[in-house]
């Protein structure tokens, strides 16, 4: 990432909006590249400077009978293909398509490991639809060489007290050798016009590089659960004036939870973890509304866990007092990381924070003085660290968003590289906080405005 300290001669597009986010003004010149970004100035979003008066749709009155009922023309060596998630040969094809092409660090030392029931559980909730897997192949050997994905969604802008019917889009990815062939911005406006013809009209979506134009601005942040492996793979580095076994002893955990009441969610807990989501959820600015039978598969996995009865994907926890209310849960998602030319290791356990309620936030004058809040929420995620380990999570990620500024650095996160950007397309909104310093990218006190989490 840029550290906005550089000279601004010869910056791309994408690295000259990174310095805007930061806060550094631009040349006359540079303001023109910015201006000329082909694509997305043809798109109904924000553009780079525009000062938000309103929120609201951008491109407004269209009907899905506007919309062409014909696919956008590829280049005549490929075609469109939606992909089958009930077939696992296909569910492989995209597997070895994203593990070679997607999202990778710079020294080609990870790689995301995906799993069959982890694409059944992030591509498959209720209300999906096989035309917005949208797979692009080559005509005369059939490989799959792009795909991007919608999901349905409902989002609401607590504010404005605005519910937007939406998709989340995800998983754009291109074949390496084809990203001359500018199928990303065809991908795109193919999976709008399938949406489209829902009557669907507004979408959510996330992006490390900064595009035209973010909503809000977060960053990672990372909590090591086995130092010593993370730093055999070159993962996390030994500070000066440190050693290996202070390192090690620092971030050691308990072996057992402290809350009492503490166990893992099953399906009896899902009236009571509804009701608990949906009051917490408020709170913040811009959040997803969910249905039960949405939370029952985004927190217990749904019908993608199978016969097994539990997903091994995503692991969510509840809190049950003495009287049998549920005051508190947490969840998270298990992505692991393939490990590239190590002699020792071959995968890292990685974890993800996902949706969290807790009903102390309004125990102490309705919820103005948050201290008895912030040391439960602490605890809670204490907890939550221990239980990962049973799942040889190796390092525990979490993003800016939400609460979490409150946790961070007591439960010693630390900042990651990486931020992620959000986005809605077709829709103002006014800037939503981050969870941190808009200028210097330091994690603040201050919450999150973003409630919602994307994979």
């Amino acid at each position: 990432m840029s550290d906005g300290k550089k000279p601004l001669n010869n910056k791309s597009v994408e690295e000259l909006l990174s310095l805007l986010s930061m806060g550094v003004e631009l040349n006359e010149a540079q303001k023109k590249q910015m201006k000329d970004h082909k694509f997305w100035k043809t798109q109904p979003v924000p553009d780079y400077d525009e000062q938000i008066v309103k929120e609201g749709p951008i491109d407004q009155h269209k009907t899905p009978a506007d919309i062409p009922n014909d696919p956008y023309p590829l280049l005549g060596d490929f075609e469109w293909y939606d992909v089958n998630l009930d077939d696992d040969v296909e569910l492989d094809e995209l597997y070895q398509l994203l593990y070679e092409n997607y999202v990778e660090d710079e020294d080609a030392t990870f790689r995301f490991k995906y799993s069959r029931e982890f694409f059944k559980w992030a591509l498959k909730p209720p209300g999906w639809r096989k035309e917005w897997h949208v797979g692009v192949r080559v005509k005369t050997s059939g490989r799959l060489v792009a795909f991007i994905a919608g999901t349905p969604c409902t989002l609401k802008l607590t504010k404005s007290n605005s519910t937007i019917k939406s998709v989340e889009i995800n998983f754009l990815n291109i074949h390496k050798k084809l990203r001359s062939k500018r199928l990303a911005p065809v991908l795109i406006k193919e999976v709008t016009r399938r949406i489209n013809k829902q009557d669907i009209w507004q979408a959510l979506y996330t992006g490390g590089q900064v595009l035209p134009s973010p909503v809000s601005t977060c960053r990672y942040t990372h909590r090591p659960i086995n130092w010593s492996k993370l730093h055999d793979v070159g993962f996390s580095h030994l500070p000066e004036n440190s050693t290996k076994a202070k390192m090690v002893a620092h971030y050691t955990l308990p072996n057992a939870t402290n809350t009492a009441g503490f166990r893992e969610m099953s399906g009896k807990d899902l009236d009571q973890v509804f009701d608990l989501l949906t009051k917490f959820q408020e709170r913040y600015e811009l959040i997803q509304v969910f249905t039960k039978d949405e939370m029952n598969h985004w927190l217990l996995g749904g019908e993608s866990v199978g016969d097994s009865g539990k997903s091994n994907v995503i692991k969510t926890f509840v809190v049950e007092n003495q009287d049998g209310k549920i005051t508190d849960f947490f969840s998270y998602y298990l992505l692991p990381f393939t490990v590239l030319n190590n002699p020792d290791h071959n995968e890292l356990g990685i974890a993800y924070l996902y949706y969290y309620a807790s009903d102390s936030v309004w125990d102490s004058n309705n919820g103005e003085d948050e201290s008895i809040y912030k040391k439960r929420l602490n605890s809670l995620m204490q907890d939550v660290l221990i239980t990962s380990k049973q799942f040889d999570v190796d390092v525990f990620n979490c993003l800016t968003s939400q609460d979490n500024p409150y946790f961070i650095k007591p439960c010693k996160f630390g900042n990651g590289d990486g931020f992620l950007n959000f986005y809605l397309f077709n829709y103002k909104t006014f800037p939503i906080h981050g969870g941190i310093d808009p200028k210097t990218k330091e994690v603040t006190v201050k919450k999150g405005g973003i409630g919602t989490v994307l994979l």
